[in-house]
Formats: C-alpha cells, sequence, structure tokens
C-alpha cells in the first residue's frame, strides 16, 4: 500500500513539473518578443518557456520529429510537409512582422528607395555599386558613392528569407524561374550568416553591405533601412502600421496559412509576414502528460490575446480582431487522446 501511494505522488509530481516547463524552437523572427513575452508569462503564471532561436526550417523539422512543444515558423509549412507528420499540426500567428533590405552605405543619411525588382537584381547580383542607374533613377538627389555593394543573406534555413523571396518571385519572373522560394536557397551572390542577427551583423560591419532582416534586429543594430514600392505604388517605409494593414489586403483562410506580401492594401508594407507558432491539435504522443498539453494550450491562448500588449513596443504588429478570432478558434481544437483540453 504504502508503496501505491509513493508511486502516485510521484506521478502526480513528475505531472505537475511537466506542466511548468514547455519547449519550443525555431524562427529567428519573432526571438526578440518570444523572449519578452516568456519572461512575462513566467511571472504571471509560473511555467519555463525555453524557445531556442535555431530558424524556422529546424523548427519545422523538430515538430515533425515531435521533439519540441511547438515550433516557431515565420512561413507555414506546406501540404506537403503536413501529410508526412505523423499527427494532425495546426498553425497559429502570433504577431505581423516586416522584412526590411537594411544598408550600410557610408554619407547617405536618409532612406533610400527601394522597388521589389531594384531588390531582386540586387539579389541577383546584375546590380552591383550603390550608384547603379537603376538605384540612382529611385532616390534622385540623393548622392551615391561608387562602391560596391556587400549583399548580406543567410546561411540556415529561414522563415524571413522565405518571405523575403516569396515576395522577390511576386515581383521578379527572373528571380522566379532562377532562384525560386523557400527556407533555403541556391543563392546567385552573397555572404551567408545565421539568423537575422547575423545577417544584422554583416550590415553593420561592412560598408556597401545591404541585407534583409526582421525590423527589429535593424532597429536594435541602429541599421538605416529602406521604404519599398507597394502595389499601390506608394514607398512605404516599414513600422507597425504599415505591417498590420497588410493582413488587411489579403483573405485569411480559417487555417490562417497565408502569404502577406505585395498586399493589396494600399498602405501595406509590402514584405510583411505572420509568424506562427506550429504544434499538434492531438497532444497525446511521446509520453506527453494532459497537464503538459493544457498548459501548451493555456500558453497559446495568452500570446494570442493578453500577451498582444508585448507586440508594439518591440516593433511587431499585433494581430487584427478578425485574425485572433481564428486564432483563438484554432487553438480551442486542441485535445488529449480525443478528449477536448
Amino acid at each position: 500500500m504504502k508503496k501505491s501511494l509513493l508511486m502516485g505522488l510521484t506521478l502526480m509530481i513528475t505531472s505537475t513539473a511537466a506542466a511548468q516547463s514547455l519547449t519550443g524552437a525555431g524562427a529567428s523572427f519573432p526571438y526578440p518578443l518570444y523572449s519578452k513575452m516568456f519572461a512575462e508569462y513566467k511571472k504571471s503564471a509560473g511555467v519555463d518557456v525555453n524557445y531556442q532561436s535555431v530558424g524556422s526550417g529546424s523548427g519545422q523539422k523538430q515538430i515533425s520529429e515531435r521533439t519540441v512543444d511547438f515550433a516557431g515558423s515565420d512561413n507555414p509549412m506546406s501540404d506537403e510537409q503536413l501529410k508526412a507528420a505523423p499527427g494532425k499540426l495546426l498553425h497559429v500567428p502570433t504577431a505581423i512582422g516586416a522584412v526590411v533590405p537594411a544598408y550600410n552605405v557610408p554619407g547617405v543619411t536618409e532612406p533610400l528607395k527601394f522597388t521589389g525588382q531594384v531588390l531582386a537584381d540586387i539579389y541577383l547580383g546584375k546590380i552591383r555599386t550603390w550608384n547603379d542607374k537603376k538605384i540612382s533613377a529611385l532616390n534622385p538627389g540623393v548622392t551615391l558613392p561608387p562602391l560596391p555593394i556587400q549583399v548580406a543573406r543567410r546561411s540556415d534555413g529561414s522563415g524571413t528569407t522565405y518571405v523575403f523571396s516569396d515576395y522577390l518571385a511576386k515581383m521578379s519572373n527572373e528571380w522566379k524561374n532562377k532562384v525560386g522560394v523557400g527556407n533555403s536557397l541556391q543563392w546567385p551572390v552573397g555572404t551567408g550568416a545565421k539568423g537575422n542577427d547575423g545577417v544584422a551583423g554583416i550590415v553593420k560591419s561592412t560598408p556597401g553591405a545591404i541585407g534583409y532582416v526582421e525590423l527589429v534586429y535593424a532597429k536594435q543594430n541602429k541599421l538605416p533601412f529602406g521604404s519599398v514600392r507597394n502595389r499601390a505604388g506608394r514607398y512605404i517605409l516599414a513600422d507597425n502600421g504599415p505591417a498590420s494593414l497588410a493582413a488587411q489586403g489579403v483573405v485569411i483562410p480559417a487555417d490562417t496559412r497565408v502569404s502577406l506580401t505585395n498586399s493589396a492594401n494600399g498602405g501595406a508594407y509590402p514584405i510583411a509576414s505572420f509568424t506562427y507558432v506550429i504544434f499538434y491539435q492531438d497532444q497525446k504522443y511521446s509520453g506527453r502528460t494532459e497537464a503538459q498539453a493544457k498548459a501548451l494550450k493555456n500558453l497559446l491562448t495568452w500570446m494570442v490575446t493578453a500577451g498582444q500588449q508585448f507586440n508594439e513596443p518591440l516593433d511587431y504588429a499585433r494581430l487584427p480582431a478578425n485574425v485572433a478570432a481564428k486564432a483563438k478558434s484554432i487553438i480551442g481544437t486542441l485535445n488529449y487522446g480525443g478528449k477536448k483540453l
């Protein structure tokens, strides 16, 4: 009897302890936001959330292999990836972020203007100097130096790369046909670095450099970044408002998996994206307890409700009301072996 009671107590303690710790891995895009969110969540809920910023590609791999409670990704997984997973995976957006062309051009003090075609030509290696006539034509009155352009890009599997290449493919048939869209690409030119912070580091230390990074990384590193012409023909400088408008120019499907680049909204910043958490609908797998499943559901619910207060101070747009409602509906379908949580 005593042995049975002891075993029962041990199981209860183990279950409770497991519920106090969750693990995630993936995108560096939302890492500054998640660091703040999870620190605040621990204060209020007592749950420790360990999130590793390893890139969207790695996050998708880890959730597919069921080695983490959730993945972070700036691009949704494909239908093929979802079919190959051992269970039904769900996507919930937590924020909207902007990918900006950050640069280091000595002597240039005002934001440069870019089009999608010019950005594609730079990353195709067709535009090689800052005073190229195609850049100069977009920036009359700006004295651009004859400085070689040093292209910086990601070396790891990256959702930021997916978002940037998704936009370039919509702007340039040559990019679409030669390079395409993906987390990892065969780059025509450039120096690779790991994470948004790695690309920002190259740009910051290299005169003549240009790199695509999430807005907060440009701001944290005090990097100038350019405005980008949107579908309406307006040059938009990235900020929370224009990033949020991107989601108002597309139809958001029930599963929320959608591209926000080149939004039809006239005020939208054109290189914007949701960042997602990805997790299994049925949480009963790999020895997980019901307490762990409930802890994950509570965390996700908080992230799309009360946790949204941390988005804007860190240069991420909040979820629009209609998107937050869809997110809560998706989270509500979580179950544990068929039992609703």
